[in-house]
């Protein structure tokens, strides 16, 4: 097997892999960092970059973490969600992405989300959800690779599962949809 980022990122992620602590985080963290840092030299990364797919799984660990990642378009603006059970790390390779984090106040109308941040996630930059957290995320460059690291399968958390939230705008508010 040809070593490259992408073998390095898995094989460092095994070595550290267990229960969700304030350590793994940061190292997936750090290992995220490091992969969007990755040269267009590495033949999976050229592949990416000249394809442009929506999304590609660049990883699935059996039962466990999965390596997505994504190609963002201008614009492209994904309304704010939460993650179920599961936590992830955002990294850009490049481009530029916004990312607006939010907490729920009671509202007599239900659930309302305050936003409480923005930052705006640049090449070799990384940032970790973890469960619960609710937040959007907003294209602002032509394009955007971005890699999404997440310890489960967030596709079976959502429509398996049905435990992530996606919030819902009503008179220029977001709420948590209505039961």
């Amino acid at each position: 097997m040809t070593i490259n980022s992408l073998n390095h990122f898995v094989a460092a992620v095994r070595a550290d892999w267990g229960p969700i602590t304030t350590e793994l985080v940061a190292s997936c963290r750090a290992h995220l960092d490091d992969l969007s840092a990755a040269g267009e030299s590495e033949g999976w990364l050229a592949s990416l970059l000249a394809e442009r797919p929506a999304t590609r799984e660049l990883h699935r660990e059996p039962d466990s973490f999965m390596l997505l990642a994504h190609n963002e378009q201008m614009g492209l603006y994904r309304p704010p969600h939460d993650h179920g059970r599961a936590w992830v790390v955002y990294a850009v390779q490049s481009g530029a992405l916004e990312i607006g984090t939010y907490a729920k106040v009671e509202d007599p109308t239900g659930d309302r989300l305050v936003r409480r941040d923005t930052v705006i996630l640049r090449p070799g930059e990384a940032r970790a959800y973890l469960p619960g957290d609710i937040h959007d995320t907003h294209c602002l460059t032509e394009s955007a690779l971005v890699f999404r690291f997440t310890e489960r399968d967030l596709k079976h958390e959502d429509q398996v599962e049905q435990r992530v939230t996606r919030f819902v705008e009503r008179d220029g508010a977001w709420f948590a949809p209505r039961p």
